[in-house]
């Protein structure tokens, strides 16, 4: 065990002290927290958090282990890990080796000993801060601001194919990859779907040469308003096939069709966030991963309605094209982790697809 004095400078001046869980690694980031009590792994895996030094505000994290097959990507792309007590020897049938083991064959730089509730409190009245991982005290952050493209950086650089996972006619979807989980294609192929995951910068005509069923737009990291340049293929692809938008997804399309997205406080990171289903009233708990939202006032109420809501504070969680096959959610229905609560929001749209010559502009 590392037990080497490590430190947290933030861009507000504190400076938290801990010690290296991972090898020493200097790095900093944009701060943020996640409220989630399991899912470490999944977390740490996650493209959506590229760039960002992520606390965990669970207290004991790494007490089942982690494992070859809880990954939402094959690479890490956080900047850092921050957590309180680390479980050195986990106990769990599934469990291959430790936290510490995976993040030092990683190289994610982590520290624990952290108070983490007094850095989540930090983090809750700053919003947008910055920190960084080192062994210097007075090594202050340099960053300012989210890396406009951090989505380059995560998306695949070629199509990737994968087919059903069964022997039913399989619909064909594209997912247009920005940083996208791998439970998203994982929920896809066990519907019977082929996926063809594409580059977020894929034009219009590949995606018309590729004849899909259905398109998801993927969730991903960073600032939606500067993928603005791409917003006219996402719109003109949304108006040409069946379509459903998860997390940035979700706020790309919205962009695309004359809404505005803003940067929330600190964002909403976690397992256990209530969502109302506004069409049927029920209240579901999501799992959630984002730092900006549609801004409701500018939705267009002639054209969209706003299917979800965000119980904690209003905020737009999902929308539905009043007459395209669009379908938008802020929240993750594939759950990985988190509740179930919402994986019918798959099945409806799977059960909607067309069939290859009824798409809506064939």
């Amino acid at each position: 065990m590392n037990k080497n004095k490590a430190f947290l400078v933030l861009s507000t001046g504190d400076v938290l002290a801990g010690k290296w869980l991972s090898e020493p690694i200097q790095q900093e980031g944009e701060m943020v927290f996640n409220t989630a009590m399991t899912g470490y792994q999944e977390v740490i895996t996650d493209p959506s958090y590229a760039g960002q030094i992520v606390t965990l505000t669970y207290p004991l994290i790494g007490n089942y282990g982690c494992n070859d097959h809880a990954k939402e990507s094959i690479y890490t792309a956080l900047a850092g890990l921050i957590i309180a007590t680390p479980c050195f020897d986990p106990e769990h049938s599934q469990s291959h080796y430790s936290l510490q083991t995976f993040v030092k064959a990683a190289a994610i730089p982590a520290l624990y000993d952290i108070d983490t509730r007094a850095l989540t409190k930090i983090i809750r009245e700053h919003g947008e801060i910055y920190g960084r991982i080192t062994d210097d005290p007075s090594d202050c952050p340099k960053q300012k601001q989210v890396n406009p493209n951090v989505v380059e950086w995560v998306s695949v650089k070629k199509q990737q194919h994968f087919q059903a996972l069964n022997n039913k006619v399989a619909k064909h979807v594209v997912v247009f990859d920005y940083g996208h989980k791998q439970s998203i294609t994982g929920a896809l192929l066990a519907a019977g779907c082929d996926v063809t995951v594409v580059p977020y910068d894929t034009p219009y005509t590949e995606i018309q040469a590729l004849d899909p069923d259905a398109v998801v737009f993927s969730n991903g990291p960073g600032d939606p308003k500067s993928l603005t340049s791409y917003l006219p293929t996402v719109k003109a692809v949304a108006e040409s096939y069946p379509t459903l938008g998860i997390c940035l997804g979700h706020q790309l399309i919205a962009l695309a069709f004359g809404a505005e997205t803003i940067r929330l406080p600190y964002g909403h990171r976690g397992s256990n966030h209530p969502v109302k289903d506004m069409i049927t009233g029920k209240v579901m708990m999501t799992s959630q991963n984002h730092g900006y939202v549609v801004a409701e006032e500018s939705v267009s109420k002639s054209d969209w309605q706003i299917t979800h809501i965000n119980v904690n504070d209003q905020s737009v969680e999902g929308l539905k094209h009043k007459s395209k096959t669009i379908q938008t959610v802020q929240f993750h229905p594939e759950a990985h982790p988190g509740p179930v609560d919402t994986h019918y929001i798959f099945e409806a749209f799977i059960d909607a697809l067309s069939y290859k010559g009824e798409k809506q502009h064939a």
